[in-house]
């Protein structure tokens, strides 16, 4: 097996630049052990990286401004967030480079248990080690889940929905925090919840380019949204709207019958046309369920 070195690797990366093969290649015979560790970090970036997919995924929001653009600049800051992951103390870099030792440069050291059982762990799709799951991902969530906790709880006062699930909806439309609605100045509308402005509503108004599904057929439409000082009164008018719309009575009026499930919960809302998307439930219902575990890890 013909192995790269990573003495000529300055910045390109086996994981998003397949030209940096060559570079490895170039150079494998002048240091094989040092390439052994450079292979192995690349190819747990590319594990990484399909890792961060089925995250993302799992968590994915309709995305009221998401398009190419976006989901590529997503891919990118992925691939960055791989990188930064992989070649870490204990990681699955160890346990690749101890099995590419034995095969190429005849080393046969005793293999760690603990890191080898994490192999076919991570490989199943199981959580990352806590030290691993700090990733800026976790950290951008757990963020958002802390910044809005006391205004999801003010408006739990005001109409019983479960703080978590506020927070989680809010986390959903703005894909936590990072595709706010903008104003024409480049500003946030801080509409956490993507409410439209109707005829009755007489405050500042975002007018964006958003998706919006008709007969199960995404299109692209401008609307008007809701603009607002905070991401507070966001909550409060939010809390106002579930509070007194009747479209949403048979959603605050099934919370208050103790049915608190994340699914009813999301599936109240869709039913009450909260939404287009075919699919806001489902991708709701896993929203509030991770929001609920980092409610969890806070406590």
């Amino acid at each position: 097996m013909n192995l790269p070195s990573t003495s000529s690797l300055a910045t390109p990366s086996l994981a998003t630049d397949t030209q940096g093969l060559n570079a490895l290649r170039a150079s494998a015979s002048r240091d094989p052990k040092a390439a052994i560790r450079e292979a192995a970090k690349q190819f747990e970036s590319l594990f990484m990286q399909e890792l961060m997919k089925s995250m993302r995924k799992a968590t994915q929001s309709s995305g009221l401004l998401d398009n190419a653009g976006t989901q590529m600049g997503t891919d990118m800051l992925d691939d960055q967030f791989a990188l930064k992951m992989s070649g870490l103390p204990g990681g699955l870099s160890a346990v690749i480079a101890r099995q590419l030792e034995r095969q190429t440069v005849g080393s046969a050291p005793a293999p760690a248990p603990a890191a080898a059982a994490a192999l076919p762990a991570a490989a199943a799709g199981a959580p990352l080690p806590a030290a691993r799951n700090a990733g800026s991902a976790s950290e951008r969530q757990l963020g958002f889940v802390q910044q809005h906790a006391g205004a999801a709880r003010a408006a739990e006062a005001q109409t019983g929905i479960p703080a978590s699930f506020m927070v989680a909806q809010a986390a959903h439309e703005s894909g936590w925090g990072r595709h706010q609605i903008r104003n024409a100045d480049g500003s946030s509308s801080f509409n956490l919840f993507g409410i439209k402005a109707g005829g009755s509503w007489t405050g500042p108004v975002a007018e964006v380019t958003t998706t919006e599904y008709v007969a199960g057929v995404a299109r692209k439409v401008i609307a008007k949204f809701r603009a607002y000082a905070s991401a507070d009164e966001s909550f409060r008018d939010y809390a106002k709207l579930m509070k007194d719309s009747p479209r949403y009575a048979g959603v605050v009026a099934g919370v208050a019958s103790g049915n608190h499930t994340a699914e009813a919960f999301a599936q109240g809302l869709q039913r009450a046309g909260y939404a287009t998307d075919p699919a806001y439930a489902d991708k709701l219902t896993r929203v509030i369920n991770t929001t609920v575990r980092l409610q969890r890890a806070l406590t």
